[in-house]
């Protein structure tokens, strides 16, 4: 590593997503107003509003949008209006 480039305030804190209060232990230079106690040890506590835990790409929630099969309907339903040459 070189040296003087890296931050010198490297320190464990918690990142606490707020949707469902899953709580992670990290090393980060991340600035932190407030703390929070976790097994008798206080951290500095970053808050996030989604993490990994609670995103639905991540959670298998999300809800994936067909776009191919809309436009084969699409092309099926107006097939008559097109000129056949021109597709």
């Amino acid at each position: 590593m070189k040296k003087g480039i890296h931050p010198e305030n490297y320190r464990l804190v918690v990142f606490k997503d707020m949707s469902n209060n899953e709580q992670i232990i990290t090393r980060s230079t991340a600035p932190a107003r407030e703390t929070i106690e976790v097994d008798g040890v206080t951290y500095p506590v970053v808050k996030l509003e989604i993490s990994s835990s609670s995103h639905p790409f991540y959670t298998g929630k999300m809800k994936l949008v067909d776009t191919a099969g809309r436009v084969d309907k699409f092309m099926n339903k107006y097939a008559k209006h097109f000129d056949k040459k021109k597709i």
